[in-house]
């Protein structure tokens, strides 16, 4: 088999083990491509592959390797890519839409400094600080934003703790 002609080798094997691995690998474009990569390996070998008893042979088990390494490595990719997701964060409840919309109805400034104090934390004086004006400001968006929350939301005085 010296006189083996790569082109006519490539014409006659390529479809044949291309649908082998696409029945593998289960998309069309993937099974070419490894097929493809299997053949340009043998092609840089092609004095030495063309006097083998069965240079296809050679081509399917390239093929196949490439194929198995590819899924591994999308498997291995799947795996870090879960591990340094976050976790899925729940779809808000019907209660917290309600409160962005209340929310949305403040000023900018009563609906920042209730959000910064009551759900991130913040203080009277960390607020002053990242808004960059007096805490008896921040005490007055507090205050003004709570009243216009208890109106918009329908909550007594009595339901509601001034923090």
């Amino acid at each position: 088999m010296t006189d083996l002609n790569f082109a006519d080798f490539y014409a006659a094997t390529f479809g044949p083990l291309t649908a082998q691995l696409h029945a593998f690998i289960g998309d069309h474009g993937e099974a070419q491509d490894v097929v493809q990569e299997a053949f340009c390996r043998a092609y840089a070998r092609w004095p030495a592959v063309s006097r083998y008893d069965n240079p296809v042979s050679w081509v399917r088990r390239v093929a196949w390797n490439l194929a198995i390494s590819r899924w591994r490595g999308a498997r291995r990719l799947l795996k870090w890519r879960r591990d340094l997701l976050p976790p899925a964060v729940p779809d808000p409840s019907d209660a917290d839409q309600d409160l962005v919309r209340a929310l949305a109805g403040l000023t900018a400034n009563h609906r920042q400094a209730v959000v910064l104090h009551y759900l991130a934390g913040f203080s009277v004086r960390e607020i002053a600080q990242f808004t960059g004006v007096a805490e008896g400001t921040v005490k007055s968006w507090l205050s003004r934003g709570r009243a216009a929350l208890q109106a918009r939301l329908g909550i007594s005085d009595g339901e509601v703790s001034n923090a």
